[in-house]
């Protein structure tokens, strides 16, 4: 089982399942709601996620239709994201996790439009767009 939390300790939540892949996100959506580089996430089961504290500190923000995202409004920490036709998925953002993770699969993202002052310089799987 994972766990984690925002900024401020007020939400934390578990996920009792395996985080064996991370995508690093690098379109101007992720760098604007990050205030960084890019993102990075890791895809997870909606049913085995579960907030144990301050669910009422959660707000939820739609930059795009069909699409939420969803912090802390305390402190501002992003938690994850969602979309409306995949009720089954989030998209967790590991920044926020408390446990140690060892993922088998590391992908950088959306780097065609990367921060053009953000040099890539491992030898990850690099995508243009979205992961494959």
């Amino acid at each position: 089982m994972h766990t984690g939390s925002c900024l401020c300790g007020k939400v934390g939540y578990e996920y009792r399942g395996e985080i064996d892949e991370i995508s690093m996100c690098h379109c101007k959506q992720c760098q604007k709601a990050q205030g960084s580089a890019f993102v990075a996430v890791a895809p997870i089961r909606s049913t085995d996620f579960h907030i144990t504290r301050g669910e009422a500190h959660l707000k939820e923000y739609r930059a795009t239709p069909g699409k939420v995202r969803v912090f802390c409004a305390e402190c501002g920490s992003p938690l994850y994201s969602a979309r409306d036709d995949l009720p089954e998925a989030r998209r967790l953002r590991l920044g926020t996790l408390d446990t140690p993770i060892a993922p088998s699969r590391r992908v950088h993202a959306w780097v065609s439009s990367r921060a053009e002052w953000f040099e890539l310089a491992d030898d990850l799987p690099k995508f243009p767009e979205f992961a494959r």
